[in-house]
């Protein structure tokens, strides 16, 4: 029997009412006027410079990242849900961080096991006991969201490290705006333009103790040859910060400083868009040519903050994600609002058994993964593939979690064809410093491919501008 998907746009044959005004839209615009329109939103993200980087595939990296005119909606009363739950995980997640480089009381009380977080190869021993300012770890949260139907929202995962995307959220909604004046001028689209100034004042707000004054904040990138370059610049610009690598600062006593044409300037808080491993090769890797040396010294006595905190990695780890339910009541003492995807841990014996039985149903990740790879899609592999998969799980079970393959809801998206529907995820940014803010909006990936589940670009996938309509 054909799986059905919840259809975001029509229930029973009817525009729900968030779309109801699209319907109208995309029905009025000619075949032409659309493919005019596509190629004028190409033209704009080539011009922009709005790629992504894809090695080990030949050629040119740099990619274009695929845009579909045809906006994603949600109604206030949606969204209004979904950032309660977003932003109680996000509380419940720095929660977490504080107090497994501290006590470890979750542990303590049987709550996580502690081979999960102590053996975990993101765990950082070089941050325990150290309470970064205002007890945040993860100041940017992206989390990932899939929906199955009209009121059935599920985390898909956590990111607490460096989230990426947030580019294209607000890239998207400056080229619809552009090319669709109209469309906003008649619904009451609620504007996201305000993340990075809500992002600067995130960073300013957990400035580090022997700050005195307005705090430098700066965006530390690997460099352009990394696939979010493009990103670190567009923040860094808009934001109206400096926009450095790691040779661009040094450590002098207690103090950070970014080499400028007038002297030597004392950074407070770095954004930084670089894995742990390589911020301080006095401290991680020692042949990082990436970091900063002595870095982490200042850190710990407090003379610069590092956003998000070193160690922030053990929080969205996909086998501590089956446990942040758990948290929530831990921490927080409350239901969890959003709830998981049902996951099994292949580390554990009976789940091993169940998900090596079933591997043709279930989609199966790295604990470690991302990006879509490093991963097997149950129902669209082949047998051969599956065999070998399951090899790859018997060679290292701990390695592994497996989850069911979701009934992604779609949205109604512009082929060649004409319209179709295409399955979608989201990732809202959660900031948390001071307070705890998202923008009403977020990133929506596409699977452009029909059939398709994965939606990220890396494996063909698209974006959409993501509207919350005011109440």
């Amino acid at each position: 029997m054909a799986q059905t998907y919840f259809n975001e746009m029509y229930h029973n044959g009817r525009a729900r009412e968030p779309y109801q005004q699209l319907e109208n839209w995309t029905q009025a615009m000619p075949a032409e006027f659309r493919s005019l329109k596509q190629a004028e939103a190409e033209a704009l993200f080539r011009r922009i410079g709005i790629t992504f980087a894809v090695y080990g595939e030949g050629g040119d990296p740099d990619r274009l990242i695929p845009f579909d005119m045809f906006p994603r909606v949600f109604s206030n009363a949606e969204w209004t849900r979904l950032e309660r739950g977003i932003k109680q995980r996000a509380r419940a997640l720095n929660a977490f961080l504080v107090d497994v480089y501290g006590r470890g009381e979750i542990v303590r009380t049987g709550r996580i096991p502690g081979r999960l977080v102590y053996q975990n190869e993101a765990y950082e021993k070089a941050v325990v006991g150290f309470v970064p300012p205002r007890g945040v770890y993860s100041h940017i949260v992206g989390i990932d969201l899939v929906r199955t139907g009209p009121d059935d929202f599920f985390v898909l995962e956590d990111n607490c490290r460096t989230p990426s995307g947030v580019s294209y959220m607000l890239e998207n909604r400056e080229i619809m705006m552009r090319m669709f004046p109209t469309l906003f001028r008649e619904n009451r689209i609620q504007p996201v333009d305000s993340y990075p100034t809500i992002l600067r004042r995130t960073l300013a707000s957990v400035a580090p103790a022997k700050c005195t004054g307005e705090p430098t904040v700066v965006v530390l990138t690997p460099g352009h040859f990394n696939s979010a370059y493009y990103e670190h610049s567009f923040l860094s610009d808009m934001m109206g910060v400096e926009l450095v690598e790691g040779q661009d600062l040094f450590v002098e006593g207690e103090f950070v400083y970014m080499r400028t044409t007038e002297g030597p300037k004392k950074v407070d808080v770095i954004y930084r868009r670089i894995d742990d491993a390589f911020i301080d090769p006095l401290c991680f890797r020692p042949d990082s040519m990436l970091g900063i040396p002595g870095l982490m010294d200042v850190y710990r006595s407090g003379g610069v903050s590092i956003c998000s905190a070193p160690g922030a990695g053990v929080a969205d780890d996909k086998a501590i994600y089956t446990y942040v339910p758990e948290m929530i009541r831990f921490y927080l003492g409350e239901e969890p609002i959003l709830h998981n995807v049902q996951t099994w841990q292949c580390g554990k014996a009976d789940d091993l058994k169940y998900v090596l039985e079933n591997l043709g149903e279930l989609v199966v990740k790295e604990v470690h993964g991302s990006g879509g790879y490093g991963m097997l899609v149950g129902p669209k592999s082949t047998k051969a593939q599956i065999e070998a998969f399951a090899e790859r799980i018997k060679a290292n079970p701990g390695n592994y979690i497996a989850q069911p393959t979701l009934a992604l809801s779609t949205v109604p998206t512009f082929v060649n064809e004409g319209v179709a529907p295409r399955h979608v995820d989201l990732r809202p940014y959660c900031l948390v410093g001071e307070r705890i803010e998202l923008v009403p909006g977020g990133l929506t990936r596409v699977a452009l491919t029909d059939g398709s589940l994965v939606v990220n670009s890396s494996q063909g996938g698209g974006v959409k501008d993501t509207w919350v309509l005011a109440g």
